[in-house]
Order: structure tokens, then C-alpha cells, then sequence
């Protein structure tokens, strides 16, 4: 064979095209995928739309533990709130049902106290102004002393008192009068800023506790019996509608079967004593 009719490498046969050629050295092409819809076709089962997709994807619920923890948090939240205000419509109602005329009584016991403070403020501002502006500072000092004593032997039940107040008789025929409510009564009446306080010949302080005793009360280990006698120093005006404000004490008394009455007086008398206790451990840190 000749050199001329020898087949070079890098030459191309003649029974190939150039087009030919190119096709070998491309890669082989790739079928495209097909789409969800055709291959719902394919196999037979019904196209889904988007809406039931998302139906598909929602359902059922796939909840993990924080979710669920979140869910309960939230829950108990809202419950709380819930009751919350399910309270503070409750504590309204007593308020929503009363007439206009026990409203008003009420308004007017509230501003009544507002100025009892705001007097008793000015009274310890004009007694520090005397301090500061007197002469003789040292013997002012002691009447104030002096002063502050006889209120205290007031309060503490030490040393009798006498001014305008009210007595209130509660009458238990039935025997259904409690301690707990004679207690109220007396709550109540400091509240509206009762000075004195005596109860059937035994004074109120501070301390003062009430129990059962059989079918009767016993203030402070003194037993007691019906009808309860109060007699009580302190501005009329203020001390008789809180005791008849609705849902109040006058009120609690008679849906259990008592009768009450208040009296009010220009001069009530409380002589009922109590004896001065030492304390114990405690002493003035002035010694």
C-alpha cells in the first residue's frame, strides 16, 4: 500500500458526514421528567389540584413537642385571663344591682374617709410646724407628749373616753349570730374611723380576738351573750351608713335571722378598761 491510499488517524472516513461525527462526540440527550400532572396520567390515578394538595399537606397535623408545649402555654394564658375577668365582673355585680340612692351613700362614705386622712395629714403637719416654730421647743415637745399619750390610752384601752358616736343592739332570738360576723361588724367600724370600741363591758384594742364559746362569743376569753351591745365613739355621720351599706353588715345580720338596730348619740361612754401589759422583750430605743 502506498503512502497516498493509507488512512490518516485525525482524517475523516469518507463514509462519515460531519454532521455524522458530531452527533457521536455530543452527549447522548436526557429525557425531561415528566410533570406531577403527566404522571398522574401515566398511572392511572386522578389529577389533584393545588387546593387538595395543600389539603394533603395540612392533614394530618404534624406537631412537634416545642409546638406543643407552646400551645399549652398559650392555652393556659388565655384561661387565666378568662378568669380574671370572670372575677372582676363577679366582685361588680353587688355594685351593678344597687339602687342609686346606695351608691351615693357609698361614694359619699369614700369621700368621707379621703377626708379623715387628708385631716389627720394636716394635723401632723401643723404639730411639726409648732415644733419647728416655737420658742420654747422642749416644753412643746411635752404637751405634744402629753397629748399623744392620752390618744395611744384611747386606743390601747387604758383610759376611759367618752364623745359623740353610736350603739348598735344585734338581737339573736335564733342563735345564728357568729363570731366571724361580730368581728366584721368591728372591722368595719374602724374602717369608717371608730376611736372606741366596747363590746358588752369588754373593750376593743388592737389585739382583740373573737371565738365560738358553746352557743355563744368570746371576746378576747370574756364570754358573751345576746343581745350584742357596741358602743362606739366616733363621727355618727360616717360610723351608721357603713354599717348599712348594701351587702354590708346590717344587712348580713338580718338574712340571718337578727334584728339590729343603730342609734346614733351626741355623748356615748366607753369605760370598759384594759390593763397596761409590759412587753415582754420589747423596749423604747430612746433608754
Amino acid at each position: 500500500m502506498s503512502d497516498q491510499d493509507a488512512t490518516r488517524p485525525d482524517e475523516t472516513p469518507r463514509d462519515e458526514t460531519p454532521t455524522t461525527r458530531l452527533r457521536k462526540e455530543l452527549p447522548q440527550e436526557v429525557p425531561a421528567a415528566a410533570s406531577p400532572a403527566e404522571q398522574d396520567e401515566e398511572s392511572g390515578e386522578p389529577t389533584l389540584t393545588g387546593r387538595q394538595r395543600l389539603v394533603q399537606g395540612l392533614w394530618p397535623p404534624r406537631v412537634s413537642r416545642a409546638q406543643l408545649i407552646v400551645a399549652l402555654l398559650l392555652f393556659g394564658l388565655g384561661f387565666g385571663l378568662a378568669v380574671q375577668v370572670a372575677s372582676n365582673s363577679d366582685s361588680g355585680n353587688a355594685l351593678r344591682g344597687a339602687r342609686q340612692e346606695d351608691l351615693v351613700r357609698i361614694l359619699d362614705e369614700l369621700d368621707d374617709r379621703s377626708q379623715r386622712l387628708e385631716d389627720e395629714k394636716q394635723g401632723l403637719e401643723k404639730q411639726r410646724q409648732e415644733l419647728e416654730n416655737s420658742s420654747d421647743q422642749a416644753e412643746e415637745a411635752r404637751k405634744q407628749t402629753v397629748e399623744k399619750e392620752r390618744q395611744l390610752g384611747i386606743l390601747a384601752g387604758t383610759v376611759a373616753a367618752e364623745g359623740p358616736g353610736i350603739t348598735m343592739t344585734i338581737e339573736d332570738t335564733k342563735g345564728t349570730v357568729e363570731a366571724n360576723m361580730l368581728l366584721d361588724a368591728i372591722q368595719e367600724l374602724r374602717a369608717a374611723g371608730a376611736e372606741a370600741i366596747q363590746v358588752n363591758g369588754v373593750r376593743v384594742v388592737a389585739g382583740t380576738y373573737l371565738t365560738e364559746s358553746g352557743n355563744s362569743v368570746s371576746v378576747d376569753g370574756n364570754k358573751i351573750n345576746a343581745p350584742y351591745r357596741f358602743k362606739v365613739i366616733g363621727k355618727p355621720q360616717d360610723l351608721e351608713p357603713a354599717l348599712n351599706i348594701p351587702g354590708g353588715v346590717v344587712q348580713t345580720l338580718e338574712k340571718e335571722q337578727a334584728t339590729v338596730s343603730v342609734e346614733r348619740s351626741a355623748k356615748i361612754v366607753v369605760d370598759a378598761l384594759r390593763a397596761a401589759e409590759q412587753p415582754d422583750y420589747a423596749r423604747s430605743s430612746s433608754q
